[in-house]
C-alpha cells in the first residue's frame, strides 16, 4: 500500500466530506483559504447548506398530494434554514479556518477590502478613528 502524493484539491468524497465538517490535510491549507476567505465563499458555504436541506426535504415529494401541501411542508423548514445558514455563515467560516488552523479573520478579508475605500474617506474626513 503506497502513500498517496501530496494533492492541493480534495477529490470528491473527501469535498463532501469537507463540506460538513470534516479537516483537510494541511498540504490543502491553501485551497481551504481560498475557499473559506476568498470570492464566493459566502454563496458556498450557503449553498452547501441549502443543498443539505434540500436532500432531506425530498423524500416528503413522494407523498402524492397538492402543490399547496408541498409548500406547506417543505417551506417552513427550508426558508428558516437558508435564513439561518446566512446569519451564521460568518461564523461557521471562521470556525472552518479555525479548524484547519488558519486565521479566522481570513473570512473577513474580502469585506475588507470592499470597504477599504469607505473607511479611507471617513479617515481623510473625521481623522483616523481611536
Amino acid at each position: 500500500m503506497s502513500i498517496s502524493p501530496e494533492r492541493d484539491r480534495p477529490n470528491a468524497v473527501e469535498y463532501i466530506l469537507y463540506c460538513y465538517g470534516k479537516r483537510l490535510p494541511d498540504s490543502m491549507r491553501g485551497w481551504v483559504r481560498n475557499d473559506l476567505g476568498g470570492p464566493g465563499a459566502v454563496r458556498r458555504t450557503v449553498v452547501r447548506w441549502s443543498a443539505l436541506c434540500v436532500l432531506v426535504l425530498l423524500p416528503l415529494f413522494l407523498i402524492p398530494t397538492t402543490l399547496f401541501v408541498y409548500a406547506s411542508m417543505t417551506l417552513p423548514i427550508l426558508i428558516p434554514f437558508v435564513y439561518f445558514s446566512f446569519a451564521l455563515n460568518r461564523v461557521w467560516r471562521r470556525h472552518r479556518l479555525d479548524q484547519h488552523g488558519l486565521d479566522p479573520d481570513i473570512a473577513d478579508e474580502m469585506k475588507r477590502q470592499r470597504d477599504a475605500p469607505m473607511h479611507r474617506t471617513y479617515a481623510e474626513k473625521y481623522g483616523p478613528r481611536s
